[in-house]
């Protein structure tokens, strides 16, 4: 069952637009009325949150209680997800973007096919709720130690580069690239300072005006122990998810 919030908000949006129950439902794909969602019967599935976002611009963390700000405007300047997917059940589900996905991804941001290509599951811990992830393999040495060449990143959404936090990493979608960086970001300031923690690396600037999206890195799924024997894979695997577990302890 939704919070009281949310349940709120959703019919606060459909009775702003001027729409019946049966309209609503018919404009967002479901079955008969929003009846059910709007009394707390029916759980407000990923694709309805997905639909809100792309015909009305409605910012989910707004629907979930979480921001103050109900609509996103469409500009260049924009950094929340471009696109939303979900499983065949309606649950809003993480895309795994590998290093080489990565090198088309800029391009494709906006293209609903493309992501078809791309693996995506559902994570079944509470720590994934109510927020977009998506799943960033590093590629390089900018990050090391932290962050070793394969490793996966595990990242929240962003909803603008107001939430910078300079404590953060972040999954920075450039024009042309996808980056993992620390970021530092001056009050008034319309520059990005891109930060390696690999000190070869130097700091660079970019216009937030050049950013797609911008992912906050919240846990890390690292293949660092050696496995020359299934048995040996398997105990990596394990060993990788209780570190993953142990992070998301610490959030």
């Amino acid at each position: 069952m939704e919070n009281d919030i949310t349940l709120k908000r959703f019919t606060e949006i459909r009775r702003d637009l001027g729409y019946t129950q049966a309209e609503f439902a018919g404009l967002l794909g479901i079955s008969s009325t929003t009846a059910d969602i709007e009394r707390g019967r029916t759980k407000l599935s990923g694709k309805v949150v997905a639909e809100l976002l792309k015909q009305f611009k409605i910012n989910p963390l707004w629907l979930f209680g979480e921001s103050n700000q109900q609509y996103l405007e469409a500009s260049r300047a924009s950094v929340i997800p471009k696109v939303v997917t979900v499983d065949s059940a309606d649950r809003e589900n993480m895309v795994l973007v590998n290093a080489r996905a990565a090198a088309g991804y800029p391009q494709n941001i906006q293209d609903t096919s493309w992501y078809r290509q791309l693996p995506a599951f559902d994570l079944p811990m509470p720590e994934f709720r109510n927020a977009t992830y998506r799943g960033f393999q590093v590629e390089g040495d900018s990050m090391l130690p932290n962050l070793q060449p394969g490793d996966w990143v595990l990242a929240r959404a962003v909803e603008s580069v107001d939430d910078i936090s300079p404590n953060k990493m972040y999954v920075v979608v450039l024009q042309d690239a996808v980056l993992v960086k620390k970021l530092e970001r001056s009050p008034g300031n319309s520059r990005l300072s891109l930060i390696s923690l690999n000190e070869s690396y130097p700091p660079y600037e970019v216009d937030t005006q050049d950013l797609q999206e911008l992912w906050e890195v919240s846990s890390k799924i690292t293949f660092g122990v050696d496995a020359t024997t299934e048995k040996g894979l398997l105990r990596q695997l394990q060993e990788s998810m209780d570190e993953l577990k142990k992070q998301l302890g610490k959030a």
